[in-house]
């Protein structure tokens, strides 16, 4: 079967699209439409009756001026967990010696990428802060209700290294991304239900 016909695990699949003239008239920010379908149970295309009651779409038009600012402070916060993560004697990191020669300007495809712990990572109370801030952004902009947009005063999910990249990649306009389980993805779900 092709991985279109069907996911196994629970997953949300994140894509944006940035119109060139599809602008409201009364509204002069310039927006983005965000994309989203997200499953609650494995499903197979072929299986219409669980299909139809575990797969969920929809739309947002969010301002892109707010997306970039969230991006770049989300970009921000993977650094310090990065940080925080060296800094643990529970972090290993797996480093090819071509990869330590190579020039920095090099571009490193996927599959040359270092693999990070998924370990949780403990935040200290600066990062935990900057965290929050981000966190109760990213709620303002994907709730639908005023009520739903009030700042976070705990962080929703275990913050790893993994986590963070994948909130990131989230809010990376030119990917998208795909989120599969774990407690990032329910908090997510959470927000656009």
């Amino acid at each position: 079967e092709s991985k279109a016909a069907r996911a196994p695990d629970k997953e949300i699949n994140i894509q944006w699209y940035i119109p060139s003239v599809a602008k409201s008239s009364n509204d002069s920010e310039t927006k983005v439409l965000l994309l989203y379908a997200y499953n609650t149970n494995p499903v197979t295309i072929g299986d219409i009756a669980i299909f139809s009651t575990s797969v969920f779409s929809g739309h947002l038009w969010i301002p892109l001026a707010r997306i970039l600012s969230l991006r770049e402070k989300l970009s921000d916060l993977r650094e310090q967990v990065e940080i925080l993560m060296q800094g643990s004697t529970s972090f290993s990191i797996s480093v090819p010696t071509s990869f330590l020669e190579q020039s920095e300007t090099l571009k490193i495809s996927p599959s040359n990428k270092p693999k990070m712990s998924d370990a949780k990572v403990y935040l200290d109370e600066k990062t935990e802060e900057i965290a929050k801030r981000c966190l109760s952004e990213v709620k303002a902009l994907l709730s639908v209700g005023p009520a739903l947009s009030s700042p976070l005063t705990e962080i929703p999910f275990d913050v790893t290294w993994k986590s963070i990249t994948n909130l990131e990649d989230m809010f990376d306009l030119a990917n998208g991304c795909i989120i599969s389980e774990g407690n990032l993805l329910d908090w997510i779900i959470s927000l656009l239900h």
